[in-house]
């Protein structure tokens, strides 16, 4: 299997450099908590074309602008020199859009994703006022009516409700006749029908004109509202990308912290240098570390050893670390360890199989070593397992042999 590696030395310097600048930044100070966000992708299309966000969408934006104010104020705080002590953590800091302004006002309007506060507008307050009032009227007539010595004896439940958008009272199906109203709706079983009594027809109609004016007044906030995302959508959309880019940053480097890891020195003389290196995956208190040397006399090595003894784990842990490494990531070793960049890591490493099923996995072996036979190169690492296996058949391990020397 071949697991391709940038090998752009710089690039990679600079991935583990930042992660050791994140590591000091959460012992001076501590980790911050990064918010999940939605896929931000279709909201930043729906600006882009000038349209109107949902309030669920808006609140998205505002968890943005929210933690980039957040972050900023993390990093600026008692941070003196913060250009000097991390300057390229500083570059990720500084490319932060902030925009209190913004994030009022949509806190300030929006209350859940279902929920535009009553203090979004004076008109919507004023329309919700109204509706209040007029459904505080309309249940004293209901209830009057329904308690009423006339008509009490032909309700089904003392209760009011809502159907089609208006205020209705359940009554008996055989009494339909005796209320002068609509009906409304009839329940599944057919025993109880929702009438609109003609006391309150009018006031439902007011009411139903101002749902429609509370929905266009909504309509005319959230239109506000994404508006004011208009002119900055681009600065919204670093922004996104950069808390994205300090979340990994941190992810990272809070993983170097779990392991007691390392920044490794890079070198340029194509050689692996490992100093007390330990499997990441494998409790600390448990694993037993290595020390790996690989290129400066020998380039190549062969580990042989009992059975249980650790020679597949050393093989791991030394692919794992270069693409830890390589990926930017500490690595769990001690001081002096050193990783070469290389153009390209293969690795044919698997367990022990029974007689049987060597038969049909040793064809898969011996392609995985041919591929890398023919795709490797000199600034290549190569890492093989098991390659004399006492359970493959000798002459299909001869024929490997042929091909391991020509590699040699």
């Amino acid at each position: 299997m071949n697991y391709y590696l940038g090998n752009n030395k710089d690039i990679i310097a600079k991935l583990l450099k930042e992660t050791s600048e994140a590591v000091l930044l959460i012992t001076k100070k501590h980790s911050p908590e990064f918010l999940a966000f939605d896929d931000l992708s279709y909201i930043f299309k729906i600006l882009d074309a000038n349209g109107v966000l949902t309030s669920g969408a808006l609140l998205e934006i505002a968890k943005i602008l929210k933690m980039s104010l957040f972050l900023s104020n993390y990093y600026n705080t008692d941070n003196d020199d913060s250009s000097l002590n991390y300057p390229i953590l500083d570059e990720y800091f500084s490319a932060l859009y902030t925009n209190p302004s913004v994030l009022e006002a949509i806190e300030k309007s929006i209350l859940d994703e279902f929920t535009i506060s009553d203090s979004a507008s004076h008109e919507l307050n004023n329309i919700r006022k109204n509706k209040r009032r007029l459904e505080e009227t309309i249940r004293n007539k209901l209830n009057s009516f329904i308690h009423s010595s006339l008509y009490s004896k032909y309700i089904q439940e003392s209760l009011i409700t809502i159907r089609n958008g208006r205020f209705v009272v359940p009554v008996k199906e055989e009494y339909r006749s005796m209320i002068k109203g609509f009906i409304q709706d009839v329940s599944a079983s057919g025993s109880t029908v929702f009438i609109e009594p003609m006391v309150i027809f009018d006031l439902n109609n007011e009411m139903i004109n101002l749902n429609a004016s509370e929905a266009i007044e909504i309509d005319k906030i959230l239109y506000r509202l994404s508006s004011m995302l208009y002119p900055i959508v681009s600065e919204l959309k670093n922004c996104a990308d950069t808390i994205g880019k300090l979340d990994f940053i941190f992810a990272k480097a809070k993983y170097s912290i779990k392991l007691n890891a390392i920044e490794p020195h890079l070198n340029d003389e194509k050689f692996i240098e490992l100093v007390s290196a330990r499997h990441p995956f494998i409790d600390e208190s448990k694993v037993v570390p290595i020390d790996v040397n690989l290129g400066k006399n020998f380039s190549t090595l062969v580990i042989t050893g009992p059975n249980t003894g650790g020679k597949t784990v050393c093989l791991k842990t030394v692919g794992l670390l270069t693409l830890m490494a390589c990926s930017g990531l500490h690595i769990p070793a001690k001081e002096r360890s050193s990783i070469y960049v290389f153009d390209n890591i293969y690795a044919d490493i698997g367990d022990e199989q029974s007689i049987q099923e060597s038969l049909s996995t040793f064809s898969s072996h011996m392609s995985n070593i041919i591929e890398i036979l023919n795709t490797s190169t000199k600034n290549s690492l190569v890492l093989l397992d098991e390659l004399g296996s006492r359970n493959r058949p000798f002459r299909r391990w001869f024929t490997c042999c042929k091909y391991f020397r020509s590699f040699i």
